[in-house]
């Protein structure tokens, strides 16, 4: 999502994780049900495929679980060579919901490869008129809160990439943003300072709410915030991930 020059996403991102196909589109089911109360953009999603009519973004998807799953084994990685199906790489799958200034959604799941890791990737680019009511805290939260509760994953974060590229110090680590979620599995949640708010997302984990302004990368105190609050979370211990391959396969 651009904004002041600043991108800005939404992504989840979890390791290795086996999963059926039918596992993940359920799991796609429900993210695309619950992102679709977020905003009225959300509501009907395009894939690619010939033949579509010209008029549309692409083929329209039917949100069900046998669609999704469909589509999911569509996109399984398969051999260069003799076009063998790798199962430990998972299903990717890439949808968008307009035809000019879309929001695309890109799905990496199933992954159970050690070298490879899981993603839900929400972004949009020269969105303008939507710009406005796409990036603020209080829908941004409903759209973490969504994949939180769909895919489970490690943690999600919703930031410009310019200010990830200040804060964090170590490749691969957790990353935080704006609006960061953290699992559970990660460890206790220190003391933050104010005006951070945190939410409780189920039993899953929490939804961490750094400002509710738009934090941006142009900003020094806003770095500088976010830098501390990383720095926290670090010495608690949340924030090192296992390098690829220290995960079991």
């Amino acid at each position: 999502m651009q904004q002041d020059d600043e991108h800005y996403y939404v992504g989840a991102y979890w390791g290795p994780r086996k999963e059926t196909a039918l596992e993940c589109a359920r799991r796609a089911e429900l993210f695309f049900h619950m992102l679709a109360r977020c905003d009225p953009s959300f509501t009907q999603w395009y894939r690619a495929g010939r033949g579509f009519p010209r008029e549309l973004p692409g083929w329209p998807v039917h949100p069900q679980v046998e669609e999704w799953e469909k589509l999911l084994l569509k996109g399984r990685s398969r051999d260069d060579v003799d076009k063998a199906v790798i199962e430990r790489l998972g299903f990717s799958l890439r949808v968008w919901n307009a035809k000019k200034e879309a929001t695309h959604v890109s799905l990496y799941c199933g992954v159970y490869s050690p070298w490879s890791h899981n993603s839900c990737l929400l972004e949009s680019l020269s969105l303008k008129g939507l710009q406005e009511r796409l990036l603020r805290a209080p829908l941004l939260a409903e759209v973490l809160t969504s994949m939180a509760t769909a895919w489970d994953p490690d943690f999600t974060i919703a930031s410009s990439t310019e200010m990830v590229r200040l804060v964090q110090k170590r490749k691969g680590e957790v990353r935080v943003g704006w609006l960061t979620y953290l699992s559970r599995r990660l460890g206790n949640l220190p003391p933050l300072p104010a005006p951070v708010r945190i939410e409780p997302v189920g039993t899953l984990g929490w939804l961490l709410v750094l400002s509710p302004e738009r934090m941006t990368a142009s900003n020094p105190e806003h770095v500088a915030f976010t830098a501390r609050v990383r720095e926290l979370l670090d010495r608690a211990g949340l924030i090192d991930r296992p390098e690829p391959g220290q995960a079991d396969a």
